[in-house]
């Protein structure tokens, strides 16, 4: 819901490194923001944008997942979405196109080699015409150069059939939630992948 209890105040909304002599165990902490870019031009089978990635310290792991990332500087979660799309995929939005956040989450999880906690916000923006819409070139990162292995549109029964690990899980189930959004941010709480 919309009351839902809000991410920590981070010293920076990028990573927030352990402090010197912490545990090993600690995270790094960092918020972010994804995007649910869906393809509407087929109403019965809508697709959504994946990107399919794999972990470079474990040889095997692959992964969907949807474009996003941590946020820079004092950037909303707004522009953090509309800009971490654009470098990803090339699909380049306003953020007024932009609905949500439709979900809101924790995330727990390990990415070469390293353990982070990432406070994020999953928005949803549509596309009638995405065969027809103009794209930019991705700009991708060194990391993301390193790591991003695809781009593709995929419809529910796609990611629910993946052999591979999709992220958010969510999206491997019905997808009513965000598709007839009634305007409360579901809160999906920690999740660990």
């Amino acid at each position: 819901m919309t009351d839902a209890p809000q991410p920590p105040d981070l010293a920076s909304p990028v990573l927030a490194r352990p402090a010197a002599g912490a545990s090993a165990g600690d995270r790094i902490a960092r918020r972010g923001a994804r995007v649910l870019l869906l393809d509407e031009s087929n109403r019965a089978s809508p697709r959504v944008l994946m990107v399919r990635g794999h972990d470079p310290h474990e040889e095997g792991r692959s992964f969907w997942f949807t474009p996003g990332g941590g946020l820079e500087g004092a950037e909303s979660m707004r522009a953090a979405a509309v800009r971490e799309l654009a470098e990803e995929t090339g699909w380049v939005l306003e953020e007024h196109e932009l609905t949500g956040p439709v979900w809101r989450r924790t995330a727990m999880f390990d990415f070469a080699s390293r353990p982070y906690v990432q406070y994020e916000e999953i928005f949803v923006a549509r596309l009638v015409d995405a065969e027809q819409r103009q794209r930019t070139a991705e700009e991708w990162t060194e990391v993301e150069r390193e790591t991003i292995d695809a781009v593709q549109w995929m419809t529910a029964a796609e990611l629910r059939d993946a052999p591979i690990e999709v992220f958010p899980a969510q999206l491997r189930g019905d997808w009513d939630a965000f598709l007839a959004w009634d305007g409360d941010t579901i809160d999906l709480g920690e999740v660990d992948e």
